[in-house]
C-alpha cells in the first residue's frame, strides 16, 4: 500500500467504516471484487423462481447489505485507475497472446511450428527530444553530442553532452518546443491505426506476390494471424509491438504452406512498413500531411529457446496493455470544457500537445479524427491492444469461463447457500440500477490494507466519496 498523508478526513472515514456492526459484510464484498480501488454500486434484487410451481427457490436484496448497495469490480484496464482490476486484464493478455505461440485455450499446440515474428513499428521522428543513447560496448552514451550543432532559429543549442539516466524527467522532451512538430505528431498519433491497417493489407499483397498468387488464391493457402499493443514512447507518440504468425487456410490448426517461412515473413513485414502511408485531410489554413512508419523496424522470430520466447513475448506484450498515455505525463480522463489547461497536472510538452488536439479540433475538415475527444491521449483514439479473429482465444471467451467459475462464490456471498444445480430449470427475476462508484478515503485504506493492494495514483485519498 502506498505511503501517503492520513488526515483528519481519512481517518474519520476509515473509523466510520470499521466500527460499523456491518463491517465484516462489507469486507467480504471488497474481497470478492478483488480490491478493486472503485468499485461500481449497484442496487437492486434478484428472485429464482420454479417456472412449474412459482416457488421461491431463493431471494436476494441488496437491503441487507452495507450501504444498501453490492459492490462489484470496474473491470477498468488501466493500472492507473485501479490496479488490481488492471492485474487481470494483463493476465488475461498475458494468456491470449501466449496461447496463440504454444497452444492452449482451444489452440492446438501444433501452432509452435508455424513461423512468427515479434515486430515493432516505430513513429517517425517530429523534432529533436531527450533520450538515452549507448555505446557499442554497452555504455551510456551522450544524449545529443553534435560539434557543429549549432543554434535553432530560437536561440537553442540543439546538441546535449548529457548521459541521462532512465528517471530523468527530461527524457522525451524536445530540446525546443517551439521547433518541435506538434502539430504531425497529434495527426500521426489519431491516424496511426489506419496506417496500421494498410500495413497489413500491404504485408498480405507482398506474401502473396512472393508466391505467386493472387490476393484471393491466398486466402485458400494462408492466413495471416496477429496480436498487437500500441506503447506510447516517451516523446508522447505511439508505436506498435505486434505478433504475427502464418498459418494455414484453416488458421491454427492448420499447417501453412512450405514456402510461408519466417524469411518470407520477414521480407513481407519490411516491405509493408516501407511501402504504406497515410494522409491526413485537407484543410482551410492547414496543408495535408503525409505520413509513414519511422526508420527504426525490428522484427525478431520467436521460439521456445531462442533469444525471444513465447512468454516473453507475451509478457512485454501484456504489459502495455494496461497502460496508456497518462504513463508519459499526461490525463487518464478527458478533457471537458471546465479543464483550465495551464493548470491541468500535466507535463509541459504534453501540454503542448493536448493544446494543439484541441487547436486542430476547430477544423472542420479534421472533425472525423475527434481530436478534441481523445486530447488526453494526444489524438490517438484506436485501441490499445487488438488481435485478428483467428489469432487465439478472446478475452470475452477467458472472462466467461472466469465468471463460471465465481458464480457460485458470488452466489455464495450474496445468499448464504450453495448455488443451484446446473440442470435445474429456474425463472430468474431481477432487477438492477446503478448507485454509485468508488470508496471513501477511508475505504480506500482499508480496501488496500484487507486485499494487499496498491493505491492508484490517480485516486489519492483525501479525494472526494462517490457513494
Amino acid at each position: 500500500m502506498s505511503l501517503v498523508e492520513i488526515t483528519p478526513q481519512v481517518s474519520f472515514s476509515l473509523a466510520a467504516r470499521a466500527t460499523r456492526p456491518d463491517y465484516g459484510r462489507w469486507a467480504a464484498q471488497i474481497r470478492h471484487t478483488g480490491g478493486c480501488a472503485q468499485p461500481v454500486h449497484l442496487k437492486g434484487r434478484v428472485t429464482h423462481l420454479d417456472p412449474m410451481t412459482g416457488e421461491v427457490l431463493r431471494h436476494y436484496s441488496t437491503s441487507t447489505e452495507p450501504d444498501g448497495v453490492l459492490r462489484v469490480a470496474c473491470k477498468t484496464r488501466r493500472a492507473s485507475r485501479c490496479p488490481a482490476c488492471a492485474e487481470i486484464y494483463r493476465a488475461d493478455t498475458y494468456q491470449l497472446v501466449r496461447a496463440g505461440l504454444v497452444g492452449g485455450k482451444g489452440v492446438p499446440d501444433t501452432v509452435t511450428a508455424h513461423p512468427a515474428a515479434f515486430v515493432t513499428l516505430t513513429a517517425p521522428s517530429f523534432g529533436l527530444v531527450h533520450t538515452t543513447r549507448k555505446t557499442k560496448a554497452g555504455k551510456p552514451a551522450p544524449c545529443h553530442a553534435r560539434r557543429d550543432a549549432g543554434l535553432c532559429p530560437h536561440g537553442k543549442h540543439l546538441a546535449c553532452t548529457e548521459r541521462h539516466h532512465a528517471d530523468d524527467p527530461r527524457l522525451g522532451e524536445p530540446l525546443c518546443g517551439d521547433c518541435y512538430d506538434y502539430s504531425g505528431q497529434v495527426l500521426f498519433n489519431a491516424l496511426a491505426p489506419e496506417l496500421w491497417r494498410r500495413f497489413t493489407l500491404a504485408l498480405r499483397r507482398r506474401l502473396a506476390k512472393s508466391a505467386g498468387l493472387t490476393l484471393t488464391a491466398l486466402k485458400d493457402a494462408l492466413v495471416i494471424s496477429f496480436a498487437k499493443v500500441a506503447e506510447y514512447q516517451r516523446r508522447g507518440v505511439v508505436h506498435f509491438h505486434a505478433v504475427v504468425r502464418l498459418d494455414g487456410p484453416d488458421g491454427p490448426a492448420s499447417t501453412p504452406p512450405g514456402w510461408a517461412t519466417f524469411n518470407a515473413l520477414d521480407d513481407a513485414v519490411d516491405h509493408a512498413a516501407s511501402a504504406v502511408q497515410v494522409s491526413s485531410p485537407e484543410a482551410e489554413g492547414l496543408l495535408s500531411r503525409s505520413f509513414r512508419w519511422g526508420r527504426q523496424l525490428d522484427v525478431r522470430p520467436i521460439n521456445a529457446s531462442g533469444e525471444l520466447t513465447d512468454r516473453a513475448v507475451a509478457g512485454y506484450v501484456a504489459k502495455y496493455a494496461t497502460k496508456a498515455a497518462e504513463c508519459v505525463g499526461t490525463l487518464d480522463r478527458r478533457i471537458t470544457s471546465a479543464d483550465d489547461l495551464n493548470a491541468l497536472p500535466v507535463r509541459e510538452h504534453a501540454r503542448r500537445l493536448i493544446a494543439e488536439c484541441l487547436r486542430l479540433d476547430g477544423f472542420e475538415e479534421l472533425a472525423d479524427l475527434r481530436l478534441g475527444q481523445w486530447a488526453h491521449m494526444l489524438g490517438f483514439r484506436g485501441h490499445f491492444s487488438t488481435k485478428s479473429r483467428r489469432y487465439s482465444t478472446t478475452l470475452g471467451a477467458l472472462r466467461t469461463a472466469r465468471a463460471e467459475h465465481q458464480q457460485r462464490q458470488a452466489e455464495e456471498l450474496t445468499t448464504g447457500r450453495l448455488p443451484l444445480f446446473e440442470e435445474d430449470t429456474v425463472l430468474v427475476i431481477s432487477h438492477w440500477s446503478y448507485a454509485g462508484q468508488g470508496h471513501t478515503p477511508g475505504e480506500l485504506f482499508l480496501s488496500a490494507a484487507l486485499t494487499g493492494q496498491t493505491l492508484p495514483q490517480s485516486l489519492h485519498p483525501t479525494g472526494r466519496s462517490t457513494t
